[in-house]
C-alpha cells in the first residue's frame, strides 16, 4: 500500500473517530460533555445540535462516494475543532484544552489533502460515467 494512501486512511479513521465518538458522547448527554458545555457558557441543547452533526459528519467521512459531501464534512470539522481551541481559550483553560483539538484540526486538514481523487470534487469520471452520460445525452437529442 502506498504512504498517501496509509496516510489518509489513518488520519481519516481517528478525525471519524474523533466525531463519532464526540458526537455520540454530546447525543448521550454524557456528565463531562454537559460540564465542559457549561463551563464554555454554551446552552445544553448545543450538545443535541454539535452532536448529531458529528455523528453525520464522521459517517460521511468514512462512506464511499458523495464527495461534496465530505467536502462539508471536513469544513465541518474543521470549524468544530478550531472553535472548541479558541472557546477554551477565551475561558483561560489550560494548553492541553487548546493543542488537543488544534492536533485534531491538522488531522482534518491532513485527510482533506491526502484523500484519493475519486473522494475529491471535480474528479474526472470514469469511461462508464462518460459513456452513460454521452448515452443520455444522445437519447435527450443533445449530442
Amino acid at each position: 500500500m502506498k504512504a498517501k494512501t496509509i496516510g489518509y486512511w489513518t488520519t481519516t479513521a481517528i478525525v471519524a473517530f474523533v466525531l463519532l465518538s464526540g458526537g455520540a458522547a454530546e447525543l448521550a448527554h454524557r456528565r463531562e460533555t454537559i460540564e465542559g458545555m457549561a463551563h464554555l457558557g454554551y446552552p445544553l441543547y448545543f450538545t443535541i445540535i454539535l452532536g448529531f452533526w458529528k455523528v453525520l459528519g464522521g459517517v460521511a467521512l468514512l462512506a464511499p462516494r458523495f464527495p461534496r459531501l465530505k467536502e462539508w464534512a471536513y469544513a465541518g470539522a474543521f470549524f468544530d475543532l478550531t472553535g472548541a481551541a479558541a472557546s477554551h481559550a477565551a475561558r483561560g483553560d489550560d494548553a492541553a484544552h487548546l493543542i488537543w483539538p488544534l492536533l485534531f484540526a491538522a488531522l482534518t486538514v491532513a485527510s482533506w489533502a491526502l484523500r484519493p481523487q475519486s473522494r475529491t470534487l471535480g474528479a474526472p469520471l470514469s469511461r462508464q460515467d462518460t459513456a452513460g452520460i454521452t448515452a443520455m445525452a444522445q437519447s435527450a437529442g443533445g449530442l
